[in-house]
């Protein structure tokens, strides 16, 4: 399952996120994109200052902090879904 991080250069946030999930994307076997917003006009303008930003599939898990009990629960969710098929 991947999940994109998006952030900026400088953030100190970015950096405590990205920091944050890496034990966890490593545990449940996740892989993560880091995107910079700057290289992006669109997403400049979606994310401005809302960054870092965590999602995955077009859903939104998190922002400013690492929500770690919602990516656990968004990643079971989803393994449990397609395992069902």
């Amino acid at each position: 399952m991947n999940l994109t991080l998006y952030h900026r250069p400088y953030c100190h946030l970015c950096e405590e996120m990205s920091v944050a999930l890496a034990p966890i994307a490593s545990e449940l076997d996740l892989t993560v994109t880091e995107i910079d917003i700057e290289t992006d006009a669109e997403l400049e303008a979606r994310y401005g200052l809302l960054i870092p930003v965590l999602v995955c599939d077009g859903s939104e898990l998190c922002h400013y902090r690492l929500d770690e009990p919602a990516v656990r629960q968004f990643v079971a969710a989803k393994r449990a879904t397609r395992s069902a098929r």
